[in-house]
């Protein structure tokens, strides 16, 4: 049986590739690409999101006693990147590459140090206090694997 973070750190690296793609289809202004590359990334970081905050912060919370502290930063640095998706999806509709390179540039950095921070941290927490609940939550996110 692997680990939540072995899961939840190969799932980042899928959401960064995707990332990657959609970044190089808006520098080449191909909306088309971008389209498909910029849609997939932002259904697969949203489905990422959704993965931590309705399963495993909430098994961690309740395994822990802890509702706030690192998955109250985790949950407002998720909100804070929310609203740059929406900035980005309105690039895509608006084919304005200009526009969806500025937000993705900052994101990036958003994003580099939010997951330094789950990888380092978070994840390992994870594993260490869900105890017998972590093979159960590793089939559920399995079984929505991307």
């Amino acid at each position: 049986m692997g680990l939540i973070s072995d899961y939840m750190n190969r799932d980042h690296k899928h959401c960064d590739d995707a990332f990657a793609r959609a970044e190089d289809m808006a520098a080449a202004s191909d909306w088309l690409g971008l389209t498909r590359d910029g849609g997939m990334f932002l259904r697969e970081i949203e489905r990422h999101i959704g993965l931590e905050e309705n399963l495993l912060f909430p098994a961690f919370e309740e395994r822990t006693g802890m509702t706030s502290g690192p998955t109250e930063t985790m949950r407002m640095e998720h909100q804070q990147m929310r609203g740059m998706f929406a900035q980005m999806r309105a690039a895509i509709d608006a084919k304005d590459a200009a526009i969806y390179l500025g937000v993705s540039e900052t994101l990036l950095i958003l994003l580099q140090q939010h997951n330094m921070k789950e990888e380092s941290m978070m994840y390992p927490m994870l594993d260490q206090s869900l105890g017998d609940d972590a093979p159960g939550l590793l089939r559920q996110l399995e079984a929505i694997a991307p």
